[in-house]
C-alpha cells in the first residue's frame, strides 16, 4: 500500500459515506468503517479506486480498539482517523434515558477517544498522523433538545481537544462540527428542506462541504487544536429549539 490511507467510522453512509467518497476522489485508500450496514460498505469499497470495507460495533469500545490495532498493523501510511459514526436518539432534558445516554457517551465519545490515543501510539505515517472527530455545530449553538446526544457530543469535543494538547511533532487533532445537513430523527424530506435553511445564509448546507472541510483539515497546512464549522452560519445564531422543532412550530402558525 503506497497511497495514504484513511479510515471513516460510519464511512457507509450519510456524512461518512460523502467523506470517504472525498478523500477516495483526492488519491487516499479509504477503509470504510461500519457495523450492521454491511451491503453499503461494501458496495461503496468497491466503487471506490481504492477502498477496503471493515466491521466494527462501537458500542463496545475494546473492538474499536482492536480495529485500530489491527489496521496499524496493516497499513504502511496511516494518515487519518476520521470519527464521524454517532448514535442520534432523543431524550428529554428533563428526563435523561439512562440507556440511550450510556450508549451514547460509548459510541459518541468513549469509543472515538479510545480511537484515537491508539491510532496516536500504533499508526505509522512519515507525513504525520491526524484525527478528525465530527461533533456538532449545536455545541455553540446550544439547545436542549436530544439531551444525551449533545452531552455525549460535548464530551468527544472536550476529548479531542485534550488530544490536540498532547499530541507531538507532525500530528495532529482536529474537530469538525456540521450544522443540519440529512433529515434527521423522524424528519421527512420536505420537512428537512424548510429547517436547514434556519441558517444565516438561509441555505441548506451540503455534504460534499463538509467532505471538503474534512480533507482540509487532514491535508492543509494547520496546528493541532483546530476546529472548522459547516453550517451556513447556524451555530452564529440563538436557537432555544433544535431546527426540526423550530420548523414544526413554525410550520403550525
Amino acid at each position: 500500500m503506497t497511497l495514504p490511507s484513511v479510515l471513516v467510522t460510519g464511512g457507509a453512509k450519510r456524512l461518512g459515506r460523502g467523506i470517504c467518497e472525498r478523500f477516495a476522489e483526492a488519491g487516499w485508500h479509504v477503509i470504510v468503517h461500519y457495523n450492521r450496514s454491511s451491503d453499503s460498505a461494501e458496495a461503496l469499497a468497491a466503487a471506490l479506486p481504492s477502498a477496503q470495507a471493515v466491521q466494527c460495533d462501537l458500542s463496545d469500545p475494546l473492538a474499536g480498539e482492536d480495529m485500530v490495532r489491527n489496521l496499524a498493523d496493516k497499513l504502511g501510511d496511516w494518515r487519518c482517523l476520521v470519527n464521524c459514526a454517532s448514535m442520534f436518539k432523543a431524550d428529554e432534558v428533563t428526563r435523561l434515558d439512562p440507556m440511550t445516554n450510556a450508549r451514547s457517551m460509548t459510541i459518541n465519545a468513549a469509543s472515538p477517544a479510545l480511537m484515537a490515543q491508539t491510532y496516536l501510539a500504533s499508526a505509522k505515517s512519515n507525513a504525520g498522523r491526524c484525527v478528525i472527530q465530527v461533533t456538532d455545530q449545536k455545541l455553540a449553538n446550544l439547545n436542549p433538545d436530544f439531551f444525551s446526544y449533545t452531552m455525549s457530543k460535548s464530551a468527544a469535543d472536550i476529548a479531542a481537544r485534550m488530544l490536540a494538547m498532547a499530541v507531538k511533532g507532525n500530528d495532529r487533532v482536529h474537530t469538525l462540527s456540521p450544522g443540519a445537513i440529512l433529515p434527521s430523527h423522524d424528519q421527512s424530506a420536505q420537512e428537512a428542506d424548510r429547517s436547514h435553511t434556519l441558517n444565516l445564509l438561509q441555505r441548506r448546507t451540503g455534504v460534499a462541504e463538509v467532505a471538503d472541510a474534512a480533507l482540509f483539515l487532514a491535508e492543509g497546512p494547520l496546528a493541532s487544536g483546530q476546529n472548522i464549522h459547516v453550517d451556513s452560519g447556524q451555530h452564529l445564531l440563538d436557537q432555544t429549539r433544535d431546527v426540526i422543532f423550530i420548523e414544526r412550530k413554525g410550520s403550525e402558525a
